[in-house]
């Protein structure tokens, strides 16, 4: 017996709901592992909870493989959600998806599905590189090649961005109404990011068209949070294997989850306020402290990690001297932050080290480590300027920075070479050979490259000595030297 047939018969009361009762008022572009472990999941207890037509219908732009898996088990799957604290998983059936239409079956079904009226809220979780915007100037990047091949055939979007405005358009002409668009990926002002991007796209088109998207429309910004590895067949295999059920869709997570939105929506929403989900005026603070300290850490062991041979975050946390480098990251990044009611960032911070400890979530390192180009201002730039401009510890972050540009070189102290996995990669690879691996050559490349550092710090010369330093000694006597040593000074 299938999956789903299995659900449908036996465990839909398990659900505490009847997914079919509920019609679609959400869909959400890209929607894999971390979508389907986190705002999936709220949505899941909502409509449990309160009811109502929320149920989410996925979008996929570019693979077809996790809705084809998807698809065949009527949308539902298992959470398996590992806890520090037993070896043994819980699972929980979600049946908040209402499946996925992937582009590969064409664009024009899935418009028809967006303009629908019913559909009251466009979520996205599509990385920060499919905004199509320029990082210098925060507006729509005419060069992006998605983005300039979708306004060429603007009925035809193959761009997030560009079904989003076209979709809009057509609900325009429709008298259909606006949606709110709600973005749930890892960047700082992500709604007003989506924002930009959108109204910058509908300016091409019309300006009247952007003129009304700008007066209906809503961009709520959110501040997402739950540690989710990617889906392997290890996992399908353990589930099938635990609770005879065949699935080939399965998600792992931790127990922690944390959803922080700005409540500014055009047309209702679930009753996420009702099942853990915090709704702000202000999701800055919050965004600032995720990104600084979990994602900040994250980014400094996840290269310090897979460069001395940890394939996983828990296998760095079982190093005593770099799991001691990772608590002094977050003890130092927590000193650029302002006071923010009702959070301890002390407890906020030791929640995190257990996180990454739990010896059951296999984590990637070199997944953590991907797109290093377009992550690293927001956790490690950017409160590496706070620190300077306030006087206090640097340390960390020009660890940080120069194992990041280590790990640029695209190869292990063995010589045995990996992908670096960044939309820069082709110009950060010609900048390393150019530089002929020379520690001062290459650091002083890297500051001077456009849209990466803040000018404050790219011009800070102590600031920029320190990660020189660090990084000759990554060359010189291998990452676990380097290791050992930063560990051993409070600043450098």
């Amino acid at each position: 017996m299938t999956f789903s047939d299995t659900v449908e018969n036996s465990w839909q009361g398990a659900l505490g709901y009847t997914p079919e009762d509920h019609d679609v008022g959400i869909v959400h572009i890209g929607a894999g592992a971390f979508h389907r472990a986190h705002q999936a999941v709220y949505t899941d207890d909502a409509l449990a909870k309160s009811g109502g037509d929320w149920r989410i219908l996925g979008v996929s732009l570019r693979s077809a493989e996790t809705a084809n898996a998807l698809n065949a088990q009527n949308g539902l799957y298992n959470l398996v959600i590992r806890s520090d604290q037993s070896d043994a998983p819980a699972f929980r059936v979600i049946g908040a998806m209402a499946g996925i239409m992937t582009a590969q079956d064409g664009i024009d079904p899935i418009i028809a599905a967006m303009i629908d009226p019913k559909v009251r809220i466009v979520s996205l979780t599509i990385t920060e590189k499919a905004y199509g915007l320029d990082r210098a100037t925060g507006d729509l990047d005419l060069s992006d090649p998605m983005i300039s091949a979708d306004l060429r055939t603007p009925e035809v979007p193959r761009s997030a961005i560009g079904l989003i405005v076209r979709v809009l358009h057509l609900r325009q002409q429709l008298g259909h109404g606006a949606f709110t668009a709600l973005s749930c990926d890892n960047l700082p002002d992500n709604g007003r990011l989506l924002r930009s991007a959108v109204l910058g796209y509908a300016q091409q088109i019309d300006p009247d068209l952007a003129g009304w998207i700008a007066d209906n429309a809503r961009f709520p910004c959110t501040m997402v949070d739950r540690i989710t590895p990617a889906c392997t067949p290890e996992l399908i295999q353990e589930t099938q294997d635990l609770t005879g059920l065949a699935d080939s869709a399965p998600i792992e997570t931790e127990p922690f989850s944390q959803w922080v939105i700005e409540d500014d929506f055009g047309n209702g929403r679930p009753a996420w306020d009702e099942v853990g989900v915090l709704m702000v005026d202000d999701v800055a603070p919050y965004e600032n402290m995720k990104l600084r300290l979990l994602n900040g850490a994250h980014s400094m062991l996840a290269y310090a990690g897979f460069l001395s041979g940890h394939s996983y975050v828990r296998d760095v946390m079982k190093d005593p001297v770099l799991s001691q480098l990772v608590a002094r990251h977050i003890k130092t990044a927590t000193a650029t932050l302002a006071p923010l009611e009702g959070i301890d960032f002390d407890a906020y911070g030791r929640a995190l080290l257990e996180r990454f400890r739990n010896p059951n979530i296999a984590h990637e390192t070199y997944q953590i480590a991907m797109d290093g180009s377009q992550k690293m201002q927001q956790r490690i730039f950017e409160p590496a300027t706070k620190a300077i401009a306030q006087g206090t510890d640097t340390g960390t972050f020009t660890f940080a920075t120069a194992v990041w540009i280590r790990y640029l070189l695209g190869r292990y102290d063995s010589g045995e070479t990996y992908a670096l996995r960044d939309p820069r990669e082709a110009e950060l690879a010609s900048l390393c050979i150019s530089c002929d691996e020379n520690p001062e050559a290459l650091v002083a490349a890297v500051f001077a490259l456009p849209n990466l550092l803040p000018a404050e710090l790219a011009e800070n010369s102590e600031f920029q000595k320190a990660v020189q330093n660090h990084l000759k000694q990554m060359l010189a006597n291998g990452m676990q030297s380097a290791i050992a040593t930063a560990a051993g000074n409070n600043n450098e």
